[in-house]
């Protein structure tokens, strides 16, 4: 029982990891984190000051900062061809051997009421969202995989498997997704599509590893995560508010707050505990519970709970669903179609009712 307890699913010491999104937020607190327990650790993001400036704080957490290495690289990783470049730079660096672990940060939002969001918005969330997940998980899988496929005999177990070496420690990928990925509200229509994408994506990359991992049993297994973090405090939520409607920030009224560093600590436990979808908040988590259909459960035991809370959950939704629509009515009979309190609404473009 001592050692199911003390398991760690999410070993980091003296391997590297690459985080997009890494000089801020989530990302950076992250980075921070693991290179306190011993990673090295590779960040992306597009503006090379705020890079600079991220290593120096990786590097004043490291548990080695003698030992450890630390590397960045400027780039938007909304694009296939980025995220290849990315991968082969971080290879590079890291001695021909891809990282051991990616997790993608990056992301952006634009909560608006649907038909008062630019056109490019729409493209512009799918593509930091959703795609920079995509394209970042294609590069790296295809740098773990492709060179093993090349050998025409790679993928047969020639020998019997207990002849065979020991696995080598698990490789990850970690998506990004967020509360709306399972429950969405007025004002975020156009944003939660992408992050509801990264849960698909990651049910099914999950379940496909399997076929990876029976056919390349001397390559390391690969284990595909997506953290939910929780409502926090940074430039982000910043400029997301400016441009929220004052509807969509009563509806967000007892969202659970937290500080970065304690979004990424409870994520990393996720982690380590061998989670799959990790919640970060009690919110999310009871959430999670009732949407999670032909998501992996982490076992029976903890399949058993999520089914029990989510039996329960379900319930409740069905009057959280209906408060939440009676509060979007009564905003639209008080105060009319533009989200915005009178006196901030007036300025705003509606569309008059036919």
């Amino acid at each position: 029982m001592g050692s199911f307890v003390s398991r760690n699913d999410f070993v980091v010491d003296g391997r590297t990891v690459l985080i997009t999104g890494g000089s801020s937020g989530l990302g950076l607190s992250a980075a921070r984190q693991l290179a306190g327990k011993g990673a090295n650790v590779i960040i992306v993001a597009r503006n090379l000051d705020r890079l600079e400036a991220a290593v120096d704080k990786i590097r004043q957490a490291a548990r080695s900062p003698d030992a450890q290495r630390f590397h960045h690289v400027c780039a938007d990783v909304t694009t296939a061809d980025t995220c290849a470049r990315v991968v082969a730079d971080a290879t590079a660096w890291n001695g021909g051997s891809p990282p051991d672990v990616v997790w993608c940060c990056s992301g952006s939002a634009h909560p608006s009421l649907f038909i008062d969001t630019p056109l490019d918005q729409f493209q512009a969330m799918m593509d930091s969202n959703y795609f920079s997940c995509v394209y970042m998980a294609h590069s790296v899988l295809n740098a773990w995989f492709r060179p093993a496929s090349s050998s025409h005999d790679a993928g047969k177990q020639t020998e019997h498997p207990s002849a065979l070496p020991a696995r080598p420690p698990a490789r990850h990928i970690v998506f990004t997704g967020s509360f709306v990925s399972f429950f969405s509200f007025a004002g975020f229509t156009p944003y939660c599509p992408s992050k509801a994408a990264i849960r698909s994506l990651s049910d099914s990359l999950s379940q496909e590893m399997n076929l990876y991992a029976a056919a390349y049993p001397q390559l390391p297994r690969v284990r595909i995560h997506t953290v939910f973090p929780a409502t926090m405090p940074t430039q982000s939520l910043d400029d997301e508010n400016k441009v929220k409607t004052d509807l969509t920030k009563a509806l967000e009224e007892g969202d659970q707050i937290l500080e970065p560093e304690e979004c990424a600590r409870r994520a990393i436990a996720g982690l380590e505990r061998g989670e799959e979808l990790v919640a970060t908040s009690t919110i999310i988590r009871l959430v999670m519970t009732s949407v999670l259909g032909g998501s992996i459960r982490g076992g029976f035991l903890k399949g058993l709970v999520d089914t029990i809370v989510g039996w329960l959950v379900l319930v409740v939704m069905v009057f959280i669903r209906w408060d939440m629509d009676s509060k979007v009515s009564k905003w639209g009979r008080q105060y009319g179609a533009t989200g915005m309190l009178p006196d901030q609404g007036a300025s705003r473009q509606v569309l008059s009712p036919n």
